[in-house]
């Protein structure tokens, strides 16, 4: 199967129209989400996910993840509370149900907190993902603890929580072309400006949400596109430029992604960038 990105949802500001981000949203759905599934797969397959399971999904985005969690049985819900335009592509996916599922609940997606898509008559969840990677961009975590906060209330204790994250630069093909944010991003942005990931960075989030760490794998998810207009949009929908976008122009950043992505492109005209992603696998108390 095709592999997937990871998600950073692309902010809401005065600057960029509605329009723009439903299209930004459309890219991330059709072009840069599906870069994420052997990641998707690795986790499901280890935590075996099915029929007995119920999965809440932080930062759901669009919903693919949750797809494949209801393709396998589970009964799913999710929160997006970044991108009302994902939200509602995952909404287009997902709701009514899908067909040939045998969930026994029924699906529940909101744009706020975990709280949200509570269900007083249903059971506690079995499995909690935040497939966003975390790691690449400063202070990219710091939402994410109030996600957690909000789901470990409505999990069963020793639930798996995974987190998710980028690998090494080193082995991450896609670092030298993000490395384009930096470059043009202000360099007096704090929060929002791409860093390289960090070793611990993982852990850390699961250290100050109270989990206990227990297990963590690497996933090979190697980005795919069929040109360079298709990777420039499919990188773009990630919001990892958007700081650089905010301090030159849309056309610099074009640009320089672009020049960026051509040692990448093969003969026939695909860009190929091989990258590892991590996940940690934590337990509620």
């Amino acid at each position: 199967m095709t592999p997937t990105l990871v998600r950073q949802h692309p902010p809401s500001t005065g600057a960029t129209s509605r329009a723009d981000l439903g299209a930004r949203a459309r890219d991330w759905s059709e072009i840069q989400e599906r870069m994420l599934v052997p990641l998707y797969e690795a986790v499901y397959e280890r935590l075996e996910v099915g029929p007995a399971t119920r999965l809440l999904g932080l930062g759901c985005g669009s919903g693919l993840a949750l797809l494949m969690a209801a393709s396998r049985g589970a009964a799913v819900a999710g929160v997006e509370p970044d991108s009302p335009e994902r939200l509602a592509l995952a909404r287009e996916r997902l709701l009514p149900e899908t067909p040939g599922t045998r969930a026994r609940y029924r699906t529940r997606l909101a744009g706020g907190t975990a709280a949200d898509v509570a269900d007083a008559g249903a059971p506690p969840y079995t499995v909690v993902t935040a497939f966003e990677p975390i790691g690449c961009l400063a202070g990219d975590s710091e939402g994410l603890g109030d996600l957690l906060a909000a789901a470990t209330p409505l999990a069963a204790r020793g639930t798996p929580v995974v987190l998710a994250g980028w690998g090494p630069p080193e082995r991450c093909a896609t670092s030298s072309v993000l490395r384009v944010a930096t470059k043009l991003a202000d360099p007096l942005r704090g929060a929002g400006r791409w860093r390289p990931a960090l070793r611990d960075d993982l852990e850390e989030v699961a250290e100050r949400a109270g989990l206990r760490p227990d297990g963590s794998g690497r996933v090979a998810c190697p980005f795919g596109y069929a040109d360079l207009g298709s990777a420039l949009k499919g990188l773009l929908s990630t919001g990892l430029f958007d700081a650089a976008i905010a301090a030159t122009d849309q056309a610099q950043v074009d640009k320089e992604v672009t020049e960026a992505l051509h040692p990448h492109q093969r003969r026939d005209g695909t860009v190929w960038m091989p990258n590892v992603f991590r996940y940690l696998i934590a337990r509620t108390p």
